[in-house]
């Protein structure tokens, strides 16, 4: 009978708007995640945020402001291990980093919900969503961007296996494909690869690079003809 008891229509609907709050601005964060598919997407994010605002409203009805803050501290110290679990590292590249932040981020939103602070979850989600999309453009540039040093921590290279007698027209073909991806490249080197191919290595000058986007533009001169093999790989330096 105590379960009927701390039925509340009141409280009820208090808890329906924060967990409403965090499930739609925890669905726009992950939206955009989803649309770019990563690792979580639109689901793990919207589970996050509804779930940190079910955590903290729980405890903001129980115990109050001060037990809500003591479940806030846990949130944060929680949702620690759920992004490491999407951090990986490929070949010298850490990948998941943004992932990772973007859940830290959903969770922030939720548990404001929770709280009650509905306009700060708004604008916390407005943040976040921000982080993602507006500042892309501007990483994407930087990155791209070669670096006035001898050494870099990472090296991008683009390697392509062509039939000899074709060199000039696949070199061609990958300065374009390069060129068109805004993709300057360091260094530009042609190797013999066995009697009649040739191997033909192009060094990026950008750090940091879209797997994806390295991914299709491979796999486009490898349907070249005159093309044996394409492939991209990172590698690190000391």
């Amino acid at each position: 009978m105590e379960a009927m008891q701390n039925i509340n229509l009141t409280s009820l609907l208090d808890t329906l708007i924060s967990l409403a709050a965090a499930f739609v601005l925890g669905g726009l964060i992950g939206f955009e995640r989803q649309y770019r598919q990563r690792t979580a997407g639109l689901r793990t994010n919207v589970l996050v945020a509804v779930g940190a605002a079910l955590f903290v409203d729980m405890a903001n009805r129980l115990n109050g402001h001060e037990g809500a803050a003591h479940v806030m501290a846990y949130v944060v110290s929680g949702i620690g291990f759920l992004g490491a679990g999407v951090i990986m590292r490929e070949e010298g590249n850490v990948r998941g980093l943004n992932t990772a932040a973007t859940l830290w981020g959903s969770a922030a939103v939720g548990a404001a919900a929770g709280a009650d602070l509905i306009i700060e979850a708004v604008l916390g989600a407005v943040f976040v969503l921000s982080a993602n999309t507006l500042l892309r453009p501007i990483v994407n540039t930087i990155n791209r961007k070669p670096l006035d040093v001898e050494s870099v921590e990472v090296t991008n290279t683009v390697y392509v296996i062509a039939e000899r007698a074709h060199q000039k027209m696949v070199m061609a073909q990958l300065e374009e494909e390069l060129e068109r991806s805004n993709y300057p490249t360091h260094d530009l080197d042609i190797h013999a690869f066995g009697e009649e191919d040739v191997e033909i290595e192009a060094t990026l000058a950008a750090t940091s690079v879209d797997g994806d986007e390295l991914d299709a533009l491979v796999r486009r001169l490898a349907a070249l003809p005159a093309v044996r093999q394409a492939f991209w790989s990172p590698s690190t330096t000391e």
